[in-house]
């Protein structure tokens, strides 16, 4: 399977996730919408990991390399990639957190971030490919 190939697969799976925080929003099910918004941004972030053969089985495996191969490189805006880590810790405080309320506007904060950390990646990706075709 080509790098692209794996890519472009992600980023349906990246879709899917933020398809189901949104459906799980309009049923009032927060947590599980937050927890499906960081599932989005980070299969986007893999997505664009893997057009540089790069993988984690680790969250925090990846968010380091999404850090040094993706921004620190200036492909995809600083300050939209604060979202992706940010989205783990609530993502992680709902899912294993006692008593954690994962409230209505968390949830849509993290579905707004997501689909703009989306649509950056879809811009991202676009850009390795123009820019390596010619390396490829």
């Amino acid at each position: 399977m080509s790098r692209i190939n794996l890519a472009r697969y992600r980023m349906d799976k990246a879709r899917e996730n933020l398809k189901d925080a949104e459906d799980a929003l309009a049923r009032s099910r927060f947590s599980l919408s937050a927890n499906r918004s960081y599932y989005a941004m980070f299969t986007a972030a893999r997505r664009l990991l893997a057009l540089k053969e790069l993988d984690s089985s680790k969250h925090s495996g990846v968010i380091a390399l999404f850090n040094q191969y993706i921004i620190k490189t200036g492909l995809f805006p600083k300050e939209l990639s604060r979202f992706l880590p940010k989205a783990k810790e609530i993502r992680e405080n709902a899912d294993y957190g006692d008593f954690v309320e994962i409230t209505k506007q968390d949830a849509q904060t993290q579905l707004e971030n997501a689909k703009k950390f989306i649509e950056e990646a879809e811009r991202t990706m676009n850009k390795i490919i123009q820019e390596a075709k010619y390396q490829w």
